[in-house]
């Protein structure tokens, strides 16, 4: 992890994902700053979620068929995505030591690291499979 200066940019990004409070898409984190800041451009705002999450503020969740989300826990855990409207959560549950020792590889690939995604229905969601607005 590098550190870089602090800008002004920098700090109303990772502000923004602190008042957000939810795994946001780089694009939300944009809108939300956008309202405080009309001048900030889309690029800066990309640039410095990648910033951050180098530097270790943030962590990117990587999200298949979908945006990735900025996340302010940077402990190992687990989340959860709606099936239907997309939103992300975080999972309650205490990490698997130890994982990435447990898994034995017949390809000859070094695990790194691991993002475990489930999938699910949230409360909202089930609320409108509930009242018939959804199927």
């Amino acid at each position: 992890m590098t550190s870089r200066r602090n800008t002004i940019q920098k700090d109303l990004v990772r502000n923004a994902v602190c008042e957000m409070k939810r795994h946001v898409t780089a694009n939300e984190v944009y809108e939300f700053v956008k309202e405080s800041c009309p001048t900030i451009g889309k690029g800066t705002v990309y640039r410095n979620l990648d910033i951050l999450v180098e530097e270790g503020d943030l962590r990117k969740v990587e999200v298949p068929d979908g945006p990735n989300r900025f996340d302010l826990t940077l402990k190992n855990h687990y989340h959860v995505r709606c099936v239907n409207c997309g939103e992300i959560s975080d999972v309650d549950m205490d990490e698997i030591l130890g994982l990435l020792e447990k898994i034995h590889d017949t390809h000859g690939m070094d695990f790194l690291e691991y993002d475990i995604l489930f999938k699910g229905i949230c409360p909202k969601c089930q609320k409108k499979i509930k009242d018939g607005q959804i199927y």
